[in-house]
């Protein structure tokens, strides 16, 4: 039998990330820069943070990607890399991919972490679960977080979550750890979104952007699954509205890094029927040399449409407080006031 030939991806050269950020991504990170205590919280963290330690102790544990090592890994890497122009002039990431492990774990799962220099873990449940063309969406998605910086603010979470056990134990301190982390959660699962814009212009195929997100949300039942019928859940899930139902997604994400994986499937949905999916590649993306020059007011603007929107239809509450901690409608301590009253219940 003969194999499929590779399907052919249209270059990106000097992409600028701004084309696949999701604007509440940004919105998000504008509103934990002016959390009370971030930048002394980040400092310190970062302070703590021994990378050569973190990476040494994947070397140690975990199997490096190379072209002898998960091969098929590696090859992905060098695909989406070559689209995204990931090591062109002002990528942030130089002339060097990031290094990729894959670490024994069943857990489906991936992430980017690092501070200066980048590099992505693959869980050997997700290599597991998914094939060639979905493991690629995968390896797209984590570059896209190392393209646009996430890196620093996943160490940062997964510190903080580390450490949330030791700080909890001291009252206000822990109040404004547990505020950072809510903070840093909310904009964590929006920069999920940004990076699955990202591994769709990588990888070109929508059909595979929703494989993912059915395997992962399946275990891998892909052929007991229906896509129309994926996406219609997603869509029932998004257009749930209502103080009831609000307060009900903001317990059920609370703590979650990630959206759950039928939202990101209609999330992207949305996204592509915009428009500007096509767009882009087609050619009319954002480009790195035009970075300098890009109006911060209207990436603002577009940050709070996106969280007036969704506040607005009662869909995503704890973007509607993490926006109003951003200064749209409130303060920090709103918010944190807030969470100790909810935290010490009834007298």
């Amino acid at each position: 039998m003969t194999a499929a030939p590779m399907r052919r991806r249209t270059p990106l050269p000097g992409i600028s990330s701004r084309a696949w950020e999701h604007p509440a991504d940004r919105g998000a990170l504008v509103a934990l820069r002016k959390l009370k205590g971030f930048d002394t919280v980040l400092k310190a963290v970062v302070g703590l943070v021994n990378e050569r330690a973190v990476r040494l102790a994947f070397l140690g544990t975990a199997v490096r990607v190379d072209e002898r090592q998960f091969p098929d890994l590696h090859y992905a890497l060098l695909d989406v890399a070559s689209v995204l122009d990931a090591t062109g002039e002002g990528s942030g990431l130089g002339t060097e991919l990031p290094e990729m492990f894959v670490v024994a774990d069943p857990t489906i799962n991936a992430f980017t972490i690092g501070i200066k220099k980048p590099f992505i873990v693959l869980t050997s449940g997700l290599v597991a679960l998914l094939d060639s063309d979905e493991r690629r969406f995968v390896v797209a998605h984590e570059l896209g977080h190392a393209l646009s910086g996430h890196a620093l603010y996943q160490t940062l979470l997964m510190r903080l979550i580390s450490l949330s056990g030791v700080l909890n134990a001291v009252p206000v301190g822990g109040l404004a750890i547990r505020g950072i982390i809510a903070a840093l959660n909310e904009w964590s699962r929006k920069s999920e979104l940004s990076a699955d814009r990202a591994a769709l212009l990588a990888t070109q195929d929508p059909a595979i952007a929703l494989r993912v997100h059915m395997q992962t949300a399946s275990g891998g039942h892909l052929a007991d699954l229906d896509p129309t019928s994926f996406q219609a859940q997603g869509q029932e899930y998004l257009g749930a509205g209502g103080l009831r139902d609000s307060v009900l997604k903001m317990l059920l994400v609370e703590n979650a890094s990630h959206p759950f994986a039928v939202v990101r499937a209609a999330e992207l949905r949305r996204w592509i029927e915009t428009g500007e999916y096509a767009r882009f590649v087609g050619g009319g993306y954002p480009r790195r040399i035009d970075d300098a020059e890009a109006s911060m007011s209207s990436a603002a603007k577009d940050a709070a449409a996106s969280y007036t929107e969704a506040f607005g239809n009662a869909t995503d509450t704890i973007g509607g407080l993490v926006h109003d901690v951003a200064g749209y409608a409130g303060t920090a301590k709103v918010w944190l006031d807030e969470q100790l009253r909810k935290r010490r219940g009834p007298l």
